[in-house]
């Protein structure tokens, strides 16, 4: 911890002496991720209307999912060093307007190729919001008190995925799928307007700007390069290219899975979804006493089998009303393991922070694209449930292996 503290001190010295920085800094970062939440999951309950609408199979209308997610990962690598380079809150509140115009093009879509071209458009510019706010809560929050202000971002995210199950749900049944996308612009335009002028009332050690001299792409090759060769920081970016593939290659189907097993209308298998996200509302409310009960091994071992079982439960059910708390443990899981590799990605390599979370984000979106696309390609032949199973052993064994690498990090210490 003695070194964490020098390191973050030399890359942004005398952080607690300087003035203080606006109250609303966080939460309006946390209101942006809200919009970037429902951007992300607003299609899963909506895939049966598209395939219904569009006249293609559940698992091509999956790539509304998988062409967000591969746009948002790959995209991580560009806004990375941009936001070290121009100040990472300045360029969210750009990407917040980007989100808007391009959420307008999805809900304009007049088929289903430029559907997926306006998805993937919508993913590439949401790519810059929730890792570079991370990355900017780590340059200004010390470490000791990073983990809680993270949970209480993420607030924002959780409703997010929470409200776009529940608004896609609602508007499949009502055979509206263009709404959604006004109401995720309309927030953008918002947000990115309260942004913006937020930014320029930051102090200057908020800023976080770090000077970059000569080509920018050459700065961002060998930032990745270095961050690349630090063996931890390998381990976390395999570790949540993992989670991604594994969690959401089951995730993104649980609505279809209660719509055609149970018969449950799609508002309805929208709204259990709801409860993932209250599970991690509830993470986020009482982190500050999860992480100093069970340390972050304890947080990382716990969500995987919480995840593990809650979907076999849900996937293996003889009625429908297990997935009640099945979505809740599994959002209470997630956000246990997933925060926890959270706080890990913006400590291992704090002098490129805002590379480093941005490669973090880039391979969890694009472990999410791989998993929802291999589950995409499956699920017609073996079936939602399978799909269920082979998340729930795959999740537990990523979540395994890191908690006995972080125990043996921790007794080195």
């Amino acid at each position: 911890m003695t070194q964490t503290k020098q390191i973050d001190s030399r890359v942004f010295p005398s952080i607690t002496s300087q003035a203080a920085t606006p109250k609303l800094a966080v939460p309006l970062l946390s209101l942006a991720a809200f919009g970037s939440g429902i951007s992300l999951r607003v299609t899963d309950p909506l895939l049966p209307q598209l395939a219904q609408e569009f006249g293609v199979s559940l698992g091509n209308a999956s790539l509304v999912i998988t062409v967000f997610s591969v746009a948002y990962g790959l995209s991580q690598l560009l806004f990375g060093p941009l936001g070290d380079r121009y100040g990472k809150y300045f360029v969210v509140a750009c990407a917040a307007f980007a989100c808007a115009v391009t959420a307008s093009f999805c809900a304009m879509a007049t088929g289903f190729t430029s559907l997926l071209v306006a998805r993937l458009l919508a993913g590439a510019t949401a790519a810059a919001i929730i890792p570079l706010s991370m990355a900017w809560i780590g340059d200004v929050i010390p470490y000791e008190q990073r983990q809680p202000v993270l949970a209480r971002f993420l607030i924002g995210q959780i409703l997010g995925l929470s409200t776009g199950v529940l608004i896609g749900g609602l508007a499949a049944d009502a055979h509206q799928w263009r709404l959604p996308f006004v109401f995720v612009a309309f927030i953008f335009v918002i947000v990115g307007t309260s942004l913006m002028y937020l930014n320029r009332r930051l102090p200057p050690h908020a800023k976080s700007i770090r000077e970059v001299k000569g080509s920018a792409f050459a700065h961002m090759v060998a930032e990745f390069r270095e961050i690349a060769v630090l063996p931890w920081a390998r381990l976390v970016l395999l570790t949540v290219f993992l989670e991604g593939a594994f969690l959401y290659g089951a995730f993104a189907f649980i609505a279809t899975h209660l719509h055609t097993v149970y018969q449950l209308s799609l508002t309805s298998a929208g709204s259990m979804l709801m409860l993932f996200g209250f599970g991690g509302f509830a993470f986020a409310i009482g982190s500050a006493k999860l992480v100093r009960r069970l340390g972050e091994p304890g947080l990382t071992l716990w969500g995987g089998i919480f995840l593990a079982v809650s979907f076999v439960a849900i996937g293996l059910a003889p009625v429908w009303w297990w997935a009640i708390p099945g979505c809740f443990i599994a959002g209470l899981g997630f956000y246990m393991l997933h925060n926890t590799l959270q706080i890990n990605a913006t400590q291992m390599a704090p002098e490129r922070r805002g590379a480093a979370v941005s490669a973090f984000a880039s391979c969890f979106f694009l472990g999410q694209s791989v998993g929802v696309g291999i589950a995409g390609r499956l699920i017609e032949s073996t079936g939602t449930t399978s799909i269920m199973v082979i998340g729930a052993a795959g999740v537990l064994a990523v979540a395994l292996r890191f908690t006995l690498r972080l125990r043996a990090k921790h007794a080195t210490l």
